[in-house]
């Protein structure tokens, strides 16, 4: 599973990801976390962009902080474009917590990895909270 990883959660993302690794997921179960810039994205696409880019690649969007303010805020798109076959995007409640408390990374660890080994349970959901 690749996560698609939002511009202003890249710092979270490495100490997630740093968290599978330590606990042996990426033993088990194949997970990538890609930044916009390896995918060709500007930090100051539109979430329309991303969240499309994101379907079309088959990649999960983590995210803290998308909202619905405009026509092409994300949860807007996900309400006018989301499909059966669309992957979610997985909303972290708290970033802070991930960078501060470690029990709370690794419940959203858990998470994070769940959805990847039972993707097919999630498709079509818009959009998972962690954890």
């Amino acid at each position: 599973m690749i996560f698609l990883v939002d511009h202003n959660f890249k710092g979270h993302a490495r100490i997630l990801l740093g968290s599978i690794a330590s606990q042996g997921w990426l033993d088990f179960v194949q997970i990538r976390f890609v930044m916009f810039e390896e995918v060709g994205l500007s930090i100051d696409s539109s979430d329309r962009v991303v969240w499309r880019l994101a379907q079309e690649n088959q990649m999960i969007l983590p995210t803290a902080n998308r909202s619905m303010k405009d026509e092409d805020s994300l949860e807007q798109v996900m309400r006018e474009e989301n499909t059966p076959n669309s992957l979610p995007v997985a909303t972290i409640g708290n970033a802070d917590r991930v960078l501060n408390d470690s029990s709370y990374r690794e419940q959203c660890v858990d998470r994070l990895v769940e959805i990847a080994l039972y993707t097919g349970n999630y498709m079509g959901a818009r959009r998972i909270f962690i954890p």
